[in-house]
């Protein structure tokens, strides 16, 4: 069955995209390069958002603009850029023109401010069901793009913020359970997740990661992406990843926290790559997002994880892939 790796790869053997001049980086990166003129370099991104696969029709239209930009800024927050601009394409319902695609526009007004973001332009049309497709401009502030294929053996592995928030929060909201008071913190983090875009800034700066990615797939998956493009392997500690803390009330659902850190999708928390003559210089935590390392990389091309237990098991991308079914 295709992956949406494999269509990529089949995407860029079909059609040129990589050469001298301004396009730096095509395509295989969280985002592309363009160094237009001076010496600062651009990354640009474009993401789709689509009902029924990347949100429910259930999901409130305001959260849903807003996590609409969210997804496609974190790109930038990846390499390590500073938005600038967007461009926005709609593809509308008759049954979307009304009050739910202003609450959408609201939401999504509102994280373009919270990014600094200014929309410059885009299209729409009619369409039997809703879509959008977001195209992101930023500029890097100082330093160099971080890119996916800079890890090398021996590298720290380090995570930003804890993981599968958001997968939790989407597994409350699948089972209804989105009305009730107490789940509408929990509920934050799917709906309504923050790119990292100061600490990818702060990355980038200061040379602080070799490679990056965000962690929009799931851990798993992500990890499995920088590691391919890094050419390297990677050994991880399950005690050592910040997993999701289930509160009490929600024991009864039986989800296990490990999972849902290892294989959930949309925390957009980022995952990098640290040399370990840089490591001494890592904090802790970084203007209150915690940062914390989970293991290293490794020569053998082979992704390992050490259970709580001391034993080692092979880790298996199983994050968000919407051309195949998790397992």
């Amino acid at each position: 069955m295709a992956s949406e790796r494999s269509l990529i790869e089949r995407i860029g053997k079909e059609i040129p995209s990589r050469g001298a001049g301004v396009l730096r980086l095509g395509i295989g990166d969280d985002a592309a390069v363009l160094r237009l003129h001076g010496k600062r370099d651009w990354v640009v991104t474009t993401d789709a958002f689509l009902e029924g696969v990347h949100f429910l029709a259930a999901h409130p239209p305001r959260m849903a603009g807003y996590k609409a930009l969210a997804r496609a800024t974190s790109d930038l927050a990846a390499m390590g850029a500073r938005p600038r601009y967007f461009w926005m394409s709609l593809a509308l319902p008759p049954s979307r023109l009304g009050r739910w695609l202003s609450e959408f526009l609201r939401g999504m007004r509102e994280a373009a401010v919270s990014f600094g973001l200014l929309l410059a332009g885009g299209d729409t049309t009619k369409c039997p069901s809703f879509g959008v497709n977001l195209t992101v401009l930023g500029r890097m502030a100082a330093g160099q793009p971080v890119l996916r294929s800079g890890a090398r053996p021996g590298d720290l592995i380090a995570v930003s913020g804890k993981l599968g928030e958001a997968e939790f929060g989407l597994r409350l909201f699948q089972r209804g359970l989105y009305r009730k008071k107490d789940a509408r913190k929990l509920l934050r983090r799917h709906l309504q997740p923050e790119p990292r875009l100061g600490l990818g800034e702060w990355l980038a700066r200061t040379r602080m990661a070799s490679a990056m990615i965000d962690i929009s797939d799931g851990l798993s998956t992500d990890l499995a992406h920088l590691c391919e493009a890094s050419r390297v392997g990677a050994r991880i500690r399950a005690a050592k990843i910040p997993a999701v803390t289930i509160p009490a009330q929600w024991r009864r659902l039986d989800l296990d926290p490990l999972p849902l850190a290892l294989h959930g999708g949309d925390d957009y928390e980022l995952l990098f790559t640290v040399p370990r003559r840089r490591a001494v210089r890592l904090p802790k935590h970084w203007r209150g997002v915690p940062l914390t390392v989970i293991g290293e990389t490794v020569r053998e091309k082979t992704l390992t994880i050490v259970e709580a237990s001391g034993l080692s098991r092979r880790l298996h991308p199983r994050g968000w892939d919407s051309f195949r079914q998790r397992g």
